[in-house]
């Protein structure tokens, strides 16, 4: 399964909701957070229910709901939206943002064990100490990706968020290699400025560079670049499956560093190549 791209869709916005199952994104996330007001959160919970409770909403993407932090509001997004059996049913995955330390990932799969869910959940670390127990919070058992939030971090820093992004580059690298190490995707944070398409494919492409799996979008328009800057093109699929088709030879020979187009590849450069054929599996590239 890709999650190349996931599209947040504010719940308190149904007919929103409803649009963002018809886009390309891999992951669309209801969002009981963020994009809802203190006000609205009640409203929210109803229309998220309301339209997954809805026969006729049938997304081909990952459902996810991002529910409020643990001690904040998650227990009652929890009791609001999955009482309904229906509901609960068409939920993927669930997202926990303001994500500290591994309780708090914890904390939410006994909620959701006690309405008998047991979905994956995306861990959201956008804090310092967040940051600090990345490792912990990706090893924990219910956490299937470890999501990067720049915004939220710079603001719990104090920093000042620039175009380089050099103030949360640490963090962003620390967030990858936690997510590496544990096994689980790795997804990077949203890019700000939704007319500024350049911008977003830059940000993107050193992305994967790092070595994200995918990256958050705020709208629509964000997705297919995201998509397109995680799926291999059919230049690398080739090079991926040649490297691979000359491993297996080689080890029947017996040989544990081979050529491939006049290239000496060794083990790291077959690992990227299993990485490319899995990334081009899960966007449907290959078979």
């Amino acid at each position: 399964m890709a999650r190349r791209s996931v599209l947040f869709s504010p719940g308190d916005e149904p007919a929103m909701l409803r649009k963002a199952g018809d886009t390309s994104a891999d992951v669309v996330a209801f969002d009981l957070e963020d994009a809802v007001a203190p006000e609205r959160k009640a409203d929210a919970r109803e229309s998220v229910r309301s339209v997954l409770a809805d026969p006729s909403f049938d997304p081909a993407a990952e459902v996810c709901v991002r529910v409020n932090p643990v001690g904040v509001a998650a227990a009652a997004d929890v009791e609001a939206v999955f009482s309904d059996d229906a509901a609960a049913a068409t939920v993927d995955s669930v997202m926990l943002p303001k994500v500290g330390d591994a309780d708090d990932v914890r904390t939410l799969w006994r909620l959701l064990g006690e309405r008998d869910l047991s979905v994956p959940v995306l861990a959201l670390v956008e804090s310092a100490a967040g940051v600090l127990h990345a490792e912990a919070i990706a090893e924990a058992a219910p956490t299937d990706a470890l999501v990067f939030g720049a915004e939220d971090l710079a603001a719990d820093l104090g920093a000042t968020r620039t175009d380089e992004g050099t103030e949360v580059l640490y963090a962003r690298e620390h967030a990858v290699l936690a997510a590496s190490a544990a096994g689980v995707d790795a997804v990077d944070t949203v890019f700000t400025d939704i007319e500024d398409v350049a911008g977003l494919r830059d940000a993107t492409a050193f992305a994967t560079e790092l070595g994200y799996d995918g990256k958050m979008a705020i709208h629509p328009g964000q997705v297919d670049p995201i998509n397109e800057a995680f799926t291999p093109d059919a230049e690398r699929i080739e090079w991926a499956q040649s490297v691979l088709a000359a491993k297996e030879r080689a080890d029947e020979e017996g040989r544990g560093v081979f050529r491939v187009d006049g290239e000496m590849v060794d083990a790291p450069l077959v690992a990227q190549a299993e990485r490319v054929v899995e990334r081009a599996r899960a966007a449907g590239e290959l078979s």
